[in-house]
Order: C-alpha cells, then sequence, then structure tokens
C-alpha cells in the first residue's frame, strides 16, 4: 500500500464536493499529520469536520518526530503544510496531497511525489471511480474553492473534457 500524506486543503475540498471517499477508494488509507487534523476539526460543526471524523478506521493521524524542524519552514508555510512535509521524509511517503502553489514547491525541492485535489480527481476519473470532472470542479467553485481558470481548463483538457 502506498504512503500518501495529505494536507487540509485537498480535504476540505473534497469533503465540500461530497468526495472525500476518493481517498479510500484509491489509496486504500490515507495520513494527515497532527496539524492538519487540529486544523480541521477546529470547528466541530463543519461539514469537513464530521467527514474525517467519521473516516478515522482510514485516515490515520499521525505526530511528527522532529519537532524542532518545523522552524525551517514557518516563516514560508502554514503549520500543516510544514507538518505534511516532515511526516511525509520521516515515513518515506510515496505521495503528498497539497494544493498550495508555494507548498507544493518546497515538497519538490525536497524530492517528494506531488499532486494535488484536481489530481485525485484525474486519478479517480483515470480509475473510473467518477464520470466527470467538470461538474465537481463547478461545485468546488459553488463552495467557495478558489479555482483559477488556466488550471481548471488544464485539468479538463487531460480528463478529455475539453
Amino acid at each position: 500500500m502506498r504512503k500518501v500524506i495529505v494536507n487540509s486543503t485537498p480535504l476540505i475540498a473534497l469533503c465540500h464536493i461530497n468526495q472525500l471517499e476518493l481517498f479510500k477508494k484509491i489509496y486504500g488509507e490515507i495520513t494527515i499529520p497532527d496539524a492538519v487534523y487540529k486544523e480541521i476539526t477546529a470547528k466541530p460543526d463543519s461539514i469537513c469536520c464530521k467527514q474525517v471524523r467519521n473516516a478515522l478506521e482510514w485516515i490515520k493521524v499521525e505526530k511528527i518526530e522532529n519537532e524542532l524542524a518545523k522552524r525551517f519552514y514557518k516563516t514560508q508555510l502554514h503549520e500543516g503544510e510544514v507538518e505534511v512535509m516532515i511526516l511525509a521524509k520521516e515515513r518515506g511517503a510515496d505521495l503528498v496531497v497539497i494544493d498550495d502553489k508555494n507548498a507544493k514547491k518546497h515538497a519538490k525541492y525536497l524530492d517528494l511525489t506531488v499532486t494535488g485535489s484536481l489530481g485525485i480527481l484525474l486519478k479517480a476519473k483515470k480509475m473510473e471511480l467518477i464520470k466527470e470532472i467538470a461538474p465537481l470542479l463547478s461545485e468546488m467553485q459553488n463552495q467557495g474553492i478558489f479555482l483559477g481558470e488556466k488550471i481548471i481548463k488544464l485539468c479538463l483538457k487531460q480528463a478529455g473534457e475539453l
């Protein structure tokens, strides 16, 4: 089984379109760092909090070992993103799922394999877990998740929907 570490934004994006289960269907289980879990569960009545808590059978929450390493990234990244990268390095992760452009750059610099929410949707379509990506992208936007026009077009092109 692949070791996949996920940040909060992809969890939130997929929760808001009722597709959190795609992580389970694609990878079996995923891991989130403690900081991501705390961020997701900070608002107990949020959609994402409820979905993540109901999925703790296949979403594993882990603490990073090297707390001191966090200070090297703190000025440029959020705590969850930092812990995703540290945990990925500590556990020898096969993949990290992060949406923030700056965090993706840092992860790639650390030789981590990176994808984002839209990469998960593309993989799900390729595996025939979903039929179309376009309605899901529209729903993300309707739910207040920002997606640039350039990335939408690229995603739809790769999905064969443009």
